[in-house]
């Protein structure tokens, strides 16, 4: 019998890692398996994650995929990672971490945020020098935090890099970005597809954080192969491969097709995003809502990011004790509207509209739609209302 060869995707994710085993020649999913981790957050908008957490999962993920399936180590011919966009890890010298990792979601940073927009000149300039603006979630204002806040940790810092990233880096120890992952950092001007001088500068006039930014490369190519310690832990070959990669986006936009014109992707987790392909950046000129990414294919990924999507529905769940099934059934018991009742997801404050200390509003509550199969409904259109505020925007520029 002729022996089958196979790779691992691993998406690194808010909630949970999960890896696929995939035959390489007719792409069909041999093994999966997932492993979730702790969100630390706090009432000042603080969402973080210990990056060894991170790594565990990857451990766990991979080494039950390939027990699973029961195949040899030589038959895995290579790695590709994906990950939740934005999150800085920073590192010191000798390639450790020197604290949590602050998320895509951490609101914590407007202050910083706003700041970085002055001393650019204001949003129009500010978006004439990036193609963005610079809501918090974005990582140059997690970077500023930490020079304000941890002056001690921040004169550690030697390099920057992003939560896929990291994974990588820790598989093969070489630091590298592609340019969708780096369109979220604020310090990337998406026209040129390379760092912005300006953006850094204004950062930091002092410490050169040019020198803390890893090399940009493209998603498809080889980073390495994984390191000796990393392939005895995980179960692999030395000889196994790690491509770049990219952000959880742009990975969503290949995977499901959005490579040309006129295809348009919505991805439901714990954000709601809306993306599509563009031969040209589509840059959100008035307002800096949309997010003028670049793909992983050499081209553009306009998108739309609301940071409560899910989040409500979870919610609900779980102060009601009932499961994802049940919670579409009880949501078809209502008729649309929910009898007035209204969510306001706002949970974790908003990136789009950007309302980054906003906070969730249950309006229009009377004794008869107080219940669970009310609540259900009014949560799942909550954040269709907030999907649909995004589509809108996305409509505005012709897409």
């Amino acid at each position: 019998m002729k022996k089958k060869f196979y790779t691992i995707g691993i998406d690194s994710g808010t909630q949970s890692t999960k890896a696929v085993l995939m035959d390489v020649v007719s792409g069909s999913e041999r093994a999966i398996a997932v492993e979730k981790y702790k969100l630390y957050e706090k009432d000042d908008g603080s969402r973080e994650q210990n990056p060894a957490d991170w790594i565990s999962a990857v451990k766990k993920t991979i080494r039950a995929v390939v027990k699973l399936s029961k195949i040899s180590p030589e038959q895995v011919l290579g790695i590709g990672v994906s990950g939740q966009q934005h999150g800085f890890v920073p590192l010191d010298k000798k390639g450790n971490v020197i604290r949590k990792a602050k998320l895509w979601n951490d609101t914590s940073t407007q202050k910083q945020a706003a700041d970085l927009i002055k001393k650019l000149g204001g949003l129009k300039r500010t978006i004439s020098a990036i193609g963005n603006s610079i809501p918090p979630g974005f990582t140059a204002s997690k970077i500023k935090w930490l020079k304000e806040n941890e002056p001690a940790n921040y004169k550690k810092l030697a390099l920057i890099l992003l939560p896929h990233n990291y994974i990588n880096y820790w598989l093969t120890g070489r630091a590298v970005m592609e340019a969708g992952d780096a369109s979220g950092t604020a310090l990337f001007d998406i026209k040129k597809r390379d760092w912005s001088k300006k953006a850094i500068r204004v950062l930091d006039d002092k410490k050169d954080i040019s020198k803390c930014l890893p090399e940009v490369q493209n998603s498809n190519e080889i980073i390495g192969t994984l390191k000796p310690s990393v392939a005895k832990i995980l179960g692999l070959s030395e000889k196994c491969i790690v491509s770049t990669g990219g952000g959880d986006n742009m990975m969503a936009a290949i995977g499901t097709g959005n490579v040309k014109p006129g295809m348009v992707t919505v991805s439901l987790g714990t954000s709601g995003t809306i993306f599509a392909y563009s031969d040209k950046p589509v840059i959100d000129e008035k307002a800096g809502e949309i997010a003028a990414f670049c793909d992983s294919t050499g081209a553009w990924l306009p998108l739309l990011c609301v940071m409560n999507c899910t989040v409500s529905t979870e919610l609900v769940k779980t102060a009601f004790g009932i499961s994802t099934d049940q919670l579409g059934k009880y949501a078809k018991k209502v008729k649309a509207g929910a009898e007035g009742l209204l969510l306001l997801p706002y949970f974790n404050g908003e990136r789009t509209p950007n309302i980054p200390d906003g906070k969730g509003v249950m309006y229009g509550l009377t004794a008869l739609n107080f219940t669970a199969a009310h609540f259900c409904r009014a949560a799942m259109e909550g954040a269709a209302m907030s999907i649909n505020y995004g589509v809108d925007l996305l409509k505005s520029k012709n897409i």
